[in-house]
């Protein structure tokens, strides 16, 4: 794979802690994921352009060793290792587009990037896509717990229930329809929320099924709570 510096995609610099690193993911994951947009926008395919880039490089720096790794190929490969964050760090204080850019031409011995990242694991990109999706439930259930929506085990509670519920009708339909035999009048959050923890599902689970429209208000209304806390702690 050709690419960006990792550092420079999740707006750290190379001397960011693990924490800090974890954390710039979680932002630049939620301003870029796909489903913050209808399903055929225009916007679509850049978006999952630059997630997929987010990822691979929250995939890379996340664990020591594959981030020791790069770290020696990046000093080997002249990538200006002492420096700082680029200036894609001073968008993580609003929820506004990443500056990524375009890959740049794969060119004979030129930085290793196809070691690193899901491609470097996977064997195509439908198993590249599922170490995607896998890796970004992890930390989406973490968000979610944070704010009381999501227990530590990932299951949602009523307060999850009670924001999906009013996000729209059709949001609330589609969990009571879900359960055949369950009686309309009982459309409470907690109500819900206790069938569907019997069902074992995450809440990452239940995000996937919704509708489209609601993931977006969904992801968005996450995302404003993810900035406005990283704003208050700055």
């Amino acid at each position: 794979m050709t690419g960006t510096d990792y550092y420079v995609v999740l707006g750290v610099a190379p001397s960011a802690t693990a924490t800090q690193v974890r954390a710039a993911y979680k932002k630049a994951a939620l301003r870029t994921h796909p489903d913050r947009v209808p399903s055929d926008s225009p916007e679509r395919a850049e978006r999952t352009r630059k997630f997929q880039i987010i990822n691979d490089a929250y995939y890379t720096l996340s664990d020591p060793t594959r981030r020791k790794e790069y770290d020696s190929a990046r000093q080997a490969h002249g990538f200006g290792f002492g420096s700082g964050a680029s200036t894609a760090s001073t968008a993580f204080d609003s929820d506004e587009d990443i500056p990524i850019p375009d890959p740049e031409p794969s060119v004979p011995g030129g930085f290793p990037w196809s070691s690193f990242g899901f491609s470097s694991k996977a064997k195509n990109k439908a198993e590249e896509e599922k170490f995607e999706r896998e890796q970004f439930g992890d930390v989406f259930e973490e968000m979610l717990w944070e704010e009381g929506m999501a227990e530590n085990g990932g299951k949602p509670t009523g307060l999850f229930w009670s924001v999906v519920g009013g996000l729209s009708g059709g949001a609330m339909g589609f969990i009571v329809a879900n359960f055949p035999g369950m009686v309309a009048g009982a459309v409470a959050g907690n109500r819900l929320g206790s069938v569907r923890d019997a069902k074992g599902k995450s809440v990452y689970a239940v995000f996937q099924e919704l509708p489209q429209a609601d993931k977006a208000r969904l992801l968005s209304q996450l995302a404003q709570k993810v900035f406005s806390h990283a704003v208050g702690a700055s």
